[in-house]
Protein backbone atom coordinates (compact mmCIF):
# COMPACT_ATOMS: atom_id res chain seq x y z
CA UNK A 1 0.00 0.00 0.00
CA UNK A 2 1.52 3.13 -0.76
CA UNK A 3 1.64 6.27 1.49
CA UNK A 4 -0.64 8.09 -0.41
CA UNK A 5 -3.49 5.20 0.20
CA UNK A 6 -6.33 5.40 3.21
CA UNK A 7 -7.83 2.24 4.40
CA UNK A 8 -9.62 0.65 1.07
CA UNK A 9 -13.49 1.09 1.39
CA UNK A 10 -15.14 -0.04 -2.02
CA UNK A 11 -18.70 -0.06 -0.97
CA UNK A 12 -21.17 -0.05 2.07
CA UNK A 13 -20.54 -3.22 4.47
CA UNK A 14 -21.20 -3.95 8.56
CA UNK A 15 -20.39 -7.11 10.32
CA UNK A 16 -23.13 -9.23 11.52
CA UNK A 17 -22.09 -12.72 13.28
CA UNK A 18 -18.41 -11.99 12.25
CA UNK A 19 -19.57 -11.70 8.24
CA UNK A 20 -18.93 -8.36 6.36
CA UNK A 21 -22.69 -7.87 4.69
CA UNK A 22 -24.76 -5.41 2.95
CA UNK A 23 -26.76 -3.45 5.84
CA UNK A 24 -30.01 -4.52 3.65
CA UNK A 25 -30.04 -7.67 1.47
CA UNK A 26 -30.50 -5.46 -1.75
CA UNK A 27 -28.35 -4.23 -4.45
CA UNK A 28 -28.08 -0.38 -5.02
CA UNK A 29 -29.05 1.48 -7.40
CA UNK A 30 -26.46 3.95 -7.72
CA UNK A 31 -22.69 2.74 -6.73
CA UNK A 32 -19.12 4.70 -5.82
CA UNK A 33 -17.53 1.19 -6.99
CA UNK A 34 -16.26 2.52 -10.28
CA UNK A 35 -14.95 5.53 -8.82
CA UNK A 36 -12.82 4.27 -6.73
CA UNK A 37 -12.61 6.51 -3.60
CA UNK A 38 -10.09 6.34 -1.44
CA UNK A 39 -11.55 6.23 2.22
CA UNK A 40 -15.49 6.78 1.60
CA UNK A 41 -18.23 5.08 -0.07
CA UNK A 42 -21.79 5.63 -1.01
CA UNK A 43 -24.32 3.53 -1.82
CA UNK A 44 -28.26 4.41 -3.08
CA UNK A 45 -31.40 2.07 -2.02
CA UNK A 46 -34.32 2.67 -3.36
CA UNK A 47 -37.81 0.96 -2.74
CA UNK A 48 -36.30 -0.12 0.28
CA UNK A 49 -39.43 -2.06 1.73
CA UNK A 50 -40.40 -1.51 5.82
CA UNK A 51 -38.15 -4.12 7.28
CA UNK A 52 -36.13 -5.18 10.82
CA UNK A 53 -32.67 -4.83 10.39
CA UNK A 54 -30.89 -7.19 12.80
CA UNK A 55 -28.14 -6.72 14.62
CA UNK A 56 -24.65 -5.31 13.47
CA UNK A 57 -21.88 -3.73 13.88
CA UNK A 58 -20.35 -0.50 11.89
CA UNK A 59 -16.15 -1.29 11.09
CA UNK A 60 -16.58 2.50 8.91
CA UNK A 61 -18.50 6.04 10.41
CA UNK A 62 -21.70 5.59 8.65
CA UNK A 63 -24.14 8.20 7.35
CA UNK A 64 -27.40 7.23 6.51
CA UNK A 65 -29.87 10.28 4.15
CA UNK A 66 -33.89 8.92 3.94
CA UNK A 67 -34.37 10.44 0.75
CA UNK A 68 -38.08 10.00 0.70
CA UNK A 69 -40.41 8.31 2.69
CA UNK A 70 -42.54 8.93 5.60
CA UNK A 71 -41.67 6.45 8.39
CA UNK A 72 -41.14 5.76 11.92
CA UNK A 73 -37.83 3.97 13.28
CA UNK A 74 -37.24 2.47 16.38
CA UNK A 75 -33.34 1.65 17.41
CA UNK A 76 -31.47 -0.17 19.77
CA UNK A 77 -27.68 0.75 20.10
CA UNK A 78 -24.81 -0.74 22.03
CA UNK A 79 -27.00 -3.67 23.95
CA UNK A 80 -29.21 -0.87 25.78
CA UNK A 81 -30.25 2.35 24.52
CA UNK A 82 -33.26 2.47 23.08
CA UNK A 83 -35.35 4.88 21.01
CA UNK A 84 -37.82 5.90 18.16
CA UNK A 85 -38.86 8.86 15.67
CA UNK A 86 -41.10 10.13 12.98
CA UNK A 87 -38.73 10.22 10.18
CA UNK A 88 -38.96 11.95 6.84
CA UNK A 89 -36.76 13.12 3.50
CA UNK A 90 -33.64 14.72 5.22
CA UNK A 91 -33.50 12.52 8.40
CA UNK A 92 -29.75 11.39 8.83
CA UNK A 93 -28.40 9.40 10.89
CA UNK A 94 -24.42 9.17 12.30
CA UNK A 95 -23.28 6.03 13.57
CA UNK A 96 -19.58 6.02 14.44
CA UNK A 97 -17.27 3.21 13.53
CA UNK A 98 -17.63 0.45 16.48
CA UNK A 99 -21.43 1.18 16.80
CA UNK A 100 -23.99 -1.71 17.01
CA UNK A 101 -27.53 -1.52 16.35
CA UNK A 102 -30.63 -2.75 15.31
CA UNK A 103 -33.54 -1.22 13.70
CA UNK A 104 -36.84 -1.49 12.16
CA UNK A 105 -39.13 0.96 9.42
CA UNK A 106 -42.50 1.01 9.63
CA UNK A 107 -42.65 1.81 5.38
CA UNK A 108 -40.81 1.91 1.56
CA UNK A 109 -38.03 4.39 1.78
CA UNK A 110 -35.24 5.97 -0.32
CA UNK A 111 -31.86 5.90 1.48
CA UNK A 112 -28.58 7.20 0.72
CA UNK A 113 -25.56 5.42 2.53
CA UNK A 114 -22.15 6.53 3.18
CA UNK A 115 -19.12 5.59 5.01
CA UNK A 116 -15.74 6.91 6.03
CA UNK A 117 -13.12 5.01 7.18
CA UNK A 118 -11.73 6.06 10.46
CA UNK A 119 -8.24 6.77 8.98
CA UNK A 120 -9.50 9.16 6.19
CA UNK A 121 -11.76 10.89 9.12
CA UNK A 122 -8.41 11.85 11.01
CA UNK A 123 -5.89 12.31 8.10
CA UNK A 124 -8.18 14.93 6.55
CA UNK A 125 -7.50 17.38 9.24
CA UNK A 126 -3.67 18.56 9.92
CA UNK A 127 -4.81 18.39 13.78
CA UNK A 128 -5.77 15.15 14.02
CA UNK A 129 -3.52 13.82 11.49
CA UNK A 130 -1.20 12.28 14.26
CA UNK A 131 -4.47 9.71 15.59
CA UNK A 132 -5.69 6.52 14.13
CA UNK A 133 -9.34 7.86 14.06
CA UNK A 134 -11.34 10.81 15.81
CA UNK A 135 -14.47 9.85 18.49
CA UNK A 136 -17.71 10.79 16.81
CA UNK A 137 -21.10 11.71 18.89
CA UNK A 138 -23.71 8.48 17.83
CA UNK A 139 -27.07 10.42 16.26
CA UNK A 140 -30.20 8.94 15.44
CA UNK A 141 -32.40 11.42 13.93
CA UNK A 142 -30.80 14.96 13.10
CA UNK A 143 -31.15 17.37 10.14
CA UNK A 144 -28.35 18.99 8.82
CA UNK A 145 -28.23 21.02 5.37
CA UNK A 146 -24.49 20.74 4.84
CA UNK A 147 -24.25 16.97 5.33
CA UNK A 148 -27.54 16.48 2.87
CA UNK A 149 -25.76 19.16 0.48
CA UNK A 150 -22.55 17.37 0.50
CA UNK A 151 -24.06 13.86 0.17
CA UNK A 152 -26.87 14.74 -2.56
CA UNK A 153 -23.53 15.96 -3.98
CA UNK A 154 -21.42 12.85 -3.67
CA UNK A 155 -24.84 11.05 -5.07
CA UNK A 156 -24.91 13.58 -8.25
CA UNK A 157 -21.61 13.08 -9.38
CA UNK A 158 -22.06 8.96 -8.96
CA UNK A 159 -24.97 9.38 -11.31
CA UNK A 160 -22.89 11.45 -13.95
CA UNK A 161 -20.49 8.97 -13.99
CA UNK A 162 -17.83 10.69 -12.00
CA UNK A 163 -16.58 12.78 -15.02
CA UNK A 164 -13.70 14.48 -12.55
CA UNK A 165 -12.10 11.41 -11.67
CA UNK A 166 -11.72 10.08 -7.90
CA UNK A 167 -10.26 13.93 -6.81
CA UNK A 168 -13.66 15.41 -6.69
CA UNK A 169 -15.47 12.87 -5.07
CA UNK A 170 -12.40 13.07 -2.42
CA UNK A 171 -12.76 16.80 -1.92
CA UNK A 172 -16.57 16.22 -0.99
CA UNK A 173 -15.63 13.44 1.17
CA UNK A 174 -12.91 15.54 3.26
CA UNK A 175 -14.82 18.79 3.52
CA UNK A 176 -17.48 16.74 5.01
CA UNK A 177 -14.91 14.73 7.01
CA UNK A 178 -13.85 18.64 8.33
CA UNK A 179 -17.75 19.59 9.24
CA UNK A 180 -17.94 16.18 11.42
CA UNK A 181 -14.73 16.44 13.13
CA UNK A 182 -15.99 20.17 13.95
CA UNK A 183 -19.88 19.51 14.98
CA UNK A 184 -20.55 16.41 15.69
CA UNK A 185 -17.28 14.76 17.90
CA UNK A 186 -16.85 14.14 21.06
CA UNK A 187 -14.20 16.84 20.94
CA UNK A 188 -13.44 19.88 18.73
CA UNK A 189 -10.07 20.25 17.69
CA UNK A 190 -9.13 23.89 18.01
CA UNK A 191 -10.01 25.44 14.01
CA UNK A 192 -6.93 26.25 12.52
CA UNK A 193 -7.24 29.83 10.41
CA UNK A 194 -5.94 29.89 7.23
CA UNK A 195 -4.08 32.98 5.83
CA UNK A 196 -2.70 33.43 2.49
CA UNK A 197 -2.47 30.87 0.47
CA UNK A 198 0.19 28.02 -0.67
CA UNK A 199 4.14 29.27 -0.63
CA UNK A 200 4.69 29.62 -4.48
CA UNK A 201 7.54 26.52 -4.41
CA UNK A 202 5.08 24.21 -3.23
CA UNK A 203 2.25 25.29 -5.45
CA UNK A 204 4.60 25.29 -8.12
CA UNK A 205 5.41 21.77 -7.82
CA UNK A 206 2.30 20.73 -7.10
CA UNK A 207 0.53 22.77 -10.52
CA UNK A 208 3.80 21.19 -12.72
CA UNK A 209 2.29 17.60 -11.11
CA UNK A 210 -1.33 18.57 -12.35
CA UNK A 211 -0.37 19.44 -15.38
CA UNK A 212 2.06 16.86 -16.24
CA UNK A 213 -0.25 14.50 -15.12
CA UNK A 214 -3.85 15.78 -16.77
CA UNK A 215 -5.01 12.26 -18.12
CA UNK A 216 -4.55 10.42 -15.45
CA UNK A 217 -6.67 9.79 -12.20
CA UNK A 218 -5.29 12.33 -9.66
CA UNK A 219 -5.81 11.66 -5.68
CA UNK A 220 -6.24 14.30 -3.79
CA UNK A 221 -4.13 13.04 -0.74
CA UNK A 222 -1.40 12.86 -3.23
CA UNK A 223 -1.39 16.28 -4.12
CA UNK A 224 -1.24 17.34 -0.28
CA UNK A 225 1.09 15.63 0.09
CA UNK A 226 2.94 16.88 -2.14
CA UNK A 227 2.65 20.33 -0.42
CA UNK A 228 2.98 19.11 3.06
CA UNK A 229 -0.01 19.68 4.17
CA UNK A 230 -3.76 17.82 5.15
CA UNK A 231 -6.20 17.36 2.52
CA UNK A 232 -8.09 19.95 3.45
CA UNK A 233 -5.47 22.46 4.46
CA UNK A 234 -4.71 21.97 1.11
CA UNK A 235 -7.87 22.57 -0.68
CA UNK A 236 -8.32 25.64 1.57
CA UNK A 237 -5.47 27.42 0.18
CA UNK A 238 -5.64 25.46 -2.94
CA UNK A 239 -8.43 27.87 -3.88
CA UNK A 240 -6.92 30.95 -2.68
CA UNK A 241 -3.54 30.47 -4.29
CA UNK A 242 -5.46 30.23 -7.58
CA UNK A 243 -9.14 30.89 -7.34
CA UNK A 244 -9.85 27.38 -8.35
CA UNK A 245 -10.80 23.67 -6.33
CA UNK A 246 -8.53 20.85 -7.31
CA UNK A 247 -10.31 19.53 -9.47
CA UNK A 248 -11.65 22.31 -11.40
CA UNK A 249 -7.78 22.57 -11.87
CA UNK A 250 -7.54 19.29 -12.93
CA UNK A 251 -10.05 19.62 -15.83
CA UNK A 252 -8.81 22.98 -16.63
CA UNK A 253 -5.53 21.11 -17.46
CA UNK A 254 -7.62 19.01 -19.38
CA UNK A 255 -9.12 21.80 -21.04
CA UNK A 256 -5.81 23.12 -21.91
CA UNK A 257 -4.42 20.11 -23.81
CA UNK A 258 -7.65 19.55 -25.52
CA UNK A 259 -7.32 22.73 -27.49
CA UNK A 260 -3.27 21.47 -28.38
CA UNK A 261 -5.25 18.34 -29.48
CA UNK A 262 -7.89 19.89 -31.31
CA UNK A 263 -5.34 21.78 -33.62
CA UNK A 264 -4.25 19.23 -35.03
CA UNK A 265 -6.91 17.50 -37.28
CA UNK A 266 -5.24 13.75 -37.20
CA UNK A 267 -7.05 13.52 -34.27
CA UNK A 268 -10.73 12.96 -33.70
CA UNK A 269 -12.84 14.26 -31.22
CA UNK A 270 -13.48 10.85 -29.94
CA UNK A 271 -9.64 10.39 -29.56
CA UNK A 272 -9.29 13.92 -27.88
CA UNK A 273 -11.76 12.93 -25.32
CA UNK A 274 -9.81 9.39 -24.18
CA UNK A 275 -6.22 11.21 -24.36
CA UNK A 276 -7.81 13.85 -21.93
CA UNK A 277 -9.18 11.87 -19.58
CA UNK A 278 -12.46 12.21 -20.27
CA UNK A 279 -15.12 9.52 -20.04
CA UNK A 280 -16.54 9.69 -23.29
CA UNK A 281 -16.98 11.91 -26.68
CA UNK A 282 -20.33 13.29 -25.40
CA UNK A 283 -18.84 14.23 -21.65
CA UNK A 284 -15.89 15.89 -23.16
CA UNK A 285 -18.69 18.29 -25.17
CA UNK A 286 -20.20 18.98 -22.51
CA UNK A 287 -17.28 20.17 -20.21
CA UNK A 288 -15.45 21.49 -22.98
CA UNK A 289 -18.53 23.73 -23.95
CA UNK A 290 -19.33 25.30 -19.94
CA UNK A 291 -16.02 26.33 -20.38
CA UNK A 292 -14.92 27.15 -23.19
CA UNK A 293 -17.69 28.86 -24.52
CA UNK A 294 -17.93 26.86 -28.10
CA UNK A 295 -18.09 22.71 -28.82
CA UNK A 296 -15.07 21.04 -29.77
CA UNK A 297 -15.74 20.73 -33.35
CA UNK A 298 -16.37 24.30 -33.45
CA UNK A 299 -13.44 25.37 -31.45
CA UNK A 300 -11.63 22.82 -34.50
CA UNK A 301 -13.41 25.05 -37.27
CA UNK A 302 -12.27 28.59 -35.32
Amino acid sequence: MSKTEIVPVKKVEVLRSGRIERPIPMLPTVSSRHAAWNGIAMESFDNVPACAVPEHEHPTHFLNLLRSGQITCKWWTNGGQTGSAQEGPGTIYLLPAGTRDRLTRSGPTDQTMLVIAPHFLARALEETAHLADFELITHWNIRDRHIVSVMLALHGDLQDGSPAGPLYGESLGVALAYYLVRRYSVRAPRAREYKGGIPAIRLNRVLDFMRHNYARETRLRELAELAGMSPHYFCELFKKSTGLSPHQYSIRCRIDQAKIYLRNRQFTIGQVAKATGFVDQSHFSKVFSRIVGVTPMQFRRM
